[in-house]
């Protein structure tokens, strides 16, 4: 109809265009990581931490939350699990934007050729977040925002190239397939 139209006109004259993500790099000197062994997802005492302790400490170190449980700290008395040890230089590549899954199998397969030269890292990960008012999540369903619009997944990619795959969803949504 007519309301057809006028979109399309609309969007001619203004010249609508793809935007290209925004990449962001960063360079975290002296961090603190969490030590973890490829199959132990449970961690082990004194050995390695747990999935659910690195998916705490990479939600902390993505919002620049200081790691080191200072008591004059008003954000945050979060300090990094045990065992860890600290890297002098870990490298932190932000792309947002609306990016296909395809693009996302190249990032993952890119990554994994880091492990070949130079052989310094013991893992690496790659967190792919929908917007959190997003109207779909995975499955069929609606997005349920409620509270804090959870709708994320992680991949942890060890040397040998074992991994894990970390997913969080909102209380009220589909869980992934």
């Amino acid at each position: 109809g007519a309301e057809g139209s006028t979109l399309m006109s609309y969007f001619s004259k203004n010249q609508i265009q793809t935007l290209k993500p925004k990449v962001t790099f960063s360079t975290l000197r002296d961090l603190q990581c969490p030590v973890l062994q490829s199959n132990e997802l449970q961690g082990k005492p004194e050995e390695s931490c747990s999935t659910e302790e690195l998916f705490e400490w990479l939600g902390a170190v993505l919002n620049q939350v200081s790691l080191d449980n200072k008591s004059s700290s008003f954000l945050s008395t979060y300090c990094c699990p045990q065992p860890n040890t600290v890297v002098e230089k870990a490298f932190l590549c932000t792309i947002t934007g609306f990016i296909i899954p395809e693009k996302i199998m190249q990032l993952l397969e890119q990554l994994c050729c880091y492990f070949s030269e130079p052989k310094l890292a013991h893992w690496l990960t790659l967190t792919v977040h929908g917007f959190a008012d997003s109207p779909v999540s995975w499955r069929e369903s609606e997005h349920g925002f409620h509270k804090g619009g959870e709708n994320l997944y992680n991949f942890v990619i060890f040397r040998n190239l074992d991994y894990w795959l970390q997913m969080a969803v909102g209380t009220h949504d589909d869980c992934p397939p």
